[in-house]
């Protein structure tokens, strides 16, 4: 039989990385195609169709494309490829594995340089699951492999609908993602083969199975994120904030530290030396939950500043296409996405030069719709009776100036479940992390409690209760700005070196301590129940000076014990010391 021919074109217009096409055949919006640049050819991607001249978004750097450039249609969306491999593996926007790359090319990559992905030559060992005669769909596993300590499920292909019944299943053994591994005859008797690799377009959501409600809390380690703004699996969240705010090190912490199976990083625009340091330090960082290195979990998209513009809007789809893949298998996936400002402006960059009616910033009128359907992705899919996948979808923003009302941001708060704002005054006071407690939010407080109550009861409420006590003590610190600590009731400056105690001791940690970077839900608890009864107590102070040299004093001492191993002899010892100062100092 003989292969469908693709469409073919030329280059007519060209305004930077934006093609004008005419073509002939038959294209589809979204199809990918090659431009031919002399001995190069240059991926771009179908964008806009008017009769036979169609506009494409070139990938690459576009210098030397010239009048009458030929162009040859693939008749395939963009694609991820999907199977054994994806983990520790470093990817741009298109997939291509940048080690590979720089193997072939050297340290400055060359356009029109395209690899594989996953390799072909390597060996995995196939546990077969299902036997011939069984009926399986989309998403149902005929075996795994082991992908570093995960099983690595090899599904049916999510692009086959219907029943596939099978016909032959390959014994357990050694074989290369592209070896067939079993066989099967659909509804209409097709024969059809599977191999342990497939492939999905990136900008199609990827799921099977029913989307339940997000129940189970994602442990972060960070403790204002776990008591304050807490994040469930499955959920969504964003961090908006200033440049310099600290927002790419909140998702460093989130990526190493978060009680999840699997990370997806996604570096969409952000700067070359940021995440150069991610590449350089990531190997040497443990895992706490497993001891392992932290990379045997990670899959990273790296599509920085200094890449071509087009590809940004890709690595956010690739990232979310291979986190949903790891979801499918019944694992917990985080996918970060840093930062989705730069994803926006490509978009704008591109609606100008397609000439699309602007919206607010110029950027395009179906920014709304665009970061919606992203953060849409996540969620929790019930695999079977006992089994589920969970997808946590993070973004960072980087508003200009710190302007919260830009329309990025604001997309962003109208779909996520938590927002973690990053204040520039905060990060300027060296306060890690700079999240601002007073505007930042979260929609998962009482689903959370309903899961720590056993631990403390009543936690949502008691939550909510600290953030009470930290606007009152905001209140009397700006009445104390004006009229001086004198001017205000003691009672009242009480409140406010309560609420100075919280942030300080618990609200805040030390990044470069290693005890104090991570806070495990535990010690967090146990360290909540202590802040609780400095909550509820009533002292017995004469001044004011009285009153702030006791609570100092006393935030240094808890300070100090956050620093020491949770269950040591210090660590106890400082315990029963704060313990008598408070018992020494409370009514009653």
């Amino acid at each position: 039989m003989q292969s469908k021919k693709h469409a073919e074109g030329q280059v007519v217009q060209a305004f930077g990385n934006l093609l004008h096409v005419r073509f002939e055949g038959n294209i589809r919006q979204g199809e990918m195609a090659r431009v031919k640049v002399g001995t190069e050819s240059l991926l771009a991607e179908v964008i806009e169709i008017a009769g036979n001249e169609a506009k494409l978004q070139v990938f690459e750097d576009t210098r030397g494309i010239k009048l009458h450039t030929p162009v040859e249609f693939h008749g395939n969306l963009l694609e991820a490829e999907l199977g054994p491999g994806l983990l520790t593996s470093i990817f741009d926007g298109l997939q291509n594995p940048l080690e590979e790359v720089a193997h072939a090319t050297g340290v400055y990559l060359q356009r029109g340089v395209y690899m594989p992905p996953l390799d072909r030559k390597k060996n995995w060992d196939f546990v077969p699951t299902a036997k011939a005669g069984d009926l399986l769909k989309r998403g149902d596993s005929i075996g795994y492999v082991m992908e570093e300590r995960f099983k690595h499920h090899i599904m049916v292909p999510f692009s086959h609908f219907g029943k596939v019944k099978l016909t032959h299943v390959a014994k357990g053994g050694a074989y290369t993602i592209e070896t067939v591994i079993a066989t099967g005859e659909d509804e209409k008797g097709n024969l059809i083969e599977f191999r342990m690799l497939q492939r999905w377009p990136v900008k199609n959501a990827l799921i099977e199975g029913k989307k339940v409600r997000p129940t189970r809390m994602m442990d972060t380690g960070m403790r204002i994120l776990d008591t304050q703004f807490p994040v469930l699996k499955g959920g969504t969240f964003c961090s908006p904030g200033p440049f310099g705010a600290g927002k790419t090190v909140m998702q460093h912490h989130l990526s190493k530290y978060s009680d999840v199976d699997i990370v997806v990083i996604v570096a969409c625009g952000e700067r070359a030396g940021e995440v150069v340091e991610v590449l350089r330090t990531f190997p040497q960082l443990i895992d706490p939950h497993t001891n392992e290195s932290l990379m045997k979990r990670t899959v990273m998209i790296c599509n920085t500043s200094s890449m071509p513009v087009a590809a940004r809007e890709a690595s956010i789809y690739m990232g979310a296409a291979i986190a949903e893949y790891y979801r499918q298998m019944g694992l917990d996936v985080l996918l970060l996405a840093d930062s989705t400002s730069r994803w926006a402006q490509a978009m704008r960059e591109m609606s100008g030069r397609l000439e699309e009616i602007p919206g607010e910033e110029a950027f395009p009128a179906y920014l709304s719709s665009r970061i919606s359907a992203f953060y849409e992705r996540a969620g929790v899919v019930q695999l079977g009776e006992d089994s589920t996948g969970s997808l946590t979808i993070g973004g960072s923003v980087s508003p200009a100036g710190g302007n919260f009302e830009e329309p990025v941001t604001q997309a962003s708060l109208a779909i996520v479940g938590a927002f973690h704002g990053l204040s520039r005054a905060r990060s300027d006071a060296r306060r890690y992390p700079a999240i601002d407690p007073l505007i930042s939010w979260t929609k998962y407080l009482s689903e959370v409690g309903q899961e720590l109550n056993a631990r403390l009861p009543h936690w949502a409420e008691r939550v909510r209760q600290s953030s009470s006590l930290l606007r009152k003590g905001d209140e009397i610190g700006k009445r104390m700005e004006v009229v001086g600590e004198e001017g205000v009731a003691l009672e009242d400056m009480i409140v406010y070196l309560k609420s100075e105690l919280y942030e300080f001791c618990y609200l805040q940690q030390n990044a470069f301590d290693k005890e104090d970077t991570y806070c495990p839900l535990d010690r967090q608890v146990e360290l909540f129940r202590l802040i609780l009864k400095i909550f509820d107590g009533h002292f017995l102070f004469d001044t004011h000076d009285e009153a702030r040299g006791f609570f100092l004093n006393l935030q240094n001492e808890i300070k100090n014990m956050n620093f020491l191993p949770m269950g040591s002899q210090r660590y106890k010892e400082a315990w029963d010391d704060v313990e008598k100062k408070l018992s020494s100092r409370m009514k009653g």
